[in-house]
């Protein structure tokens, strides 16, 4: 199989403006993305998709690959959609690479591509939650899986409910899982999905995917072991620099 890996680093950011451009220790964070993905031997090519002339030039001057996309893309899939249109050659698939998150594992990558067929159409990655605080996190995204290792369902609540016990008793009644965020899309879904209209269950989770799993498409979940460091603000960076 051909895969392709898209970064979308737009310079928008409610929260950190322009932080695709952020230097951590001497490289940028886009940089450091870019480097850490083309490690992973899965992928036969990686390219970033910008919507911002400056990330365009900087990822050009430390000879990364890159496209220029709309500004107007509601999600990072529609980007890559837009990004995969302009990269050239054929591709089976389309890794979606969040470019937050500077300090990924290649070897999350190569997890979440193992578990591709021709047959697959999305995949994901999904980590146990081991402790009260991720379980309790309505920032994280919670998932629940069928027994072909699919997803079910994600969630910012604590899915499932254990009836009966405490809440702090949950993780030793049942095995939670908590969503990372790459995605791999086999490239005629990857059209598909983004003709698609937001979904209703999409509206009220905040959660992309649902819209996805509500039109009746199949997300294979892939397991990790790894923890991923997602740089979403200032403060974040901040945190992640003293561990340097």
């Amino acid at each position: 199989m051909n895969i392709l890996g898209v970064i979308p680093a737009r310079y928008a950011s409610t929260r950190f403006p322009g932080k695709m451009l952020a230097d951590i220790a001497g490289k940028s964070m886009v940089q450091r993305v870019y480097e850490q993905a083309k490690k992973a031997e899965s992928l036969a090519k990686v390219i970033v998709a910008t919507d911002n002339e400056l990330i365009f030039n900087h990822v050009q001057d430390f000879g990364g690959e890159v496209v220029m996309t709309a500004e107007e893309h509601p999600s990072g899939t529609d980007r890559c959609y837009e990004a995969f249109q302009k990269a050239g050659g054929h591709y089976d698939f389309v890794v979606n690479i969040q470019g937050d998150e500077p300090f990924i594992h290649p070897a999350q990558i190569d997890t979440l591509t193992s578990v591709l067929s021709p047959e697959a159409e999305l995949s994901t990655l999904i980590k146990t939650i081991e402790d009260y605080h991720t379980l309790t996190d309505i920032g994280e995204a919670h998932v629940v899986i069928n027994t072909r290792q699919e997803a079910i369902y994600f969630s910012r609540s604590i899915i499932p409910f254990v009836r009966g016990e405490a809440t702090e008793n949950w993780l030793h009644k049942h095995t939670f899982y908590k969503h990372v965020g790459l995605y791999a899309y086999r490239t005629d879904i990857l059209k598909a999905i983004t003709q698609l209209p937001v979904s209703s269950l999409e509206k009220a989770e905040s959660l992309e995917q649902l819209r996805w799993i509500e039109n009746g498409y199949r997300i294979k979940v892939a397991f990790t072991e790894m923890e991923s460091v997602c740089i979403e603000t200032p403060e974040d960076l901040e945190r992640v620099l003293k561990t340097l």
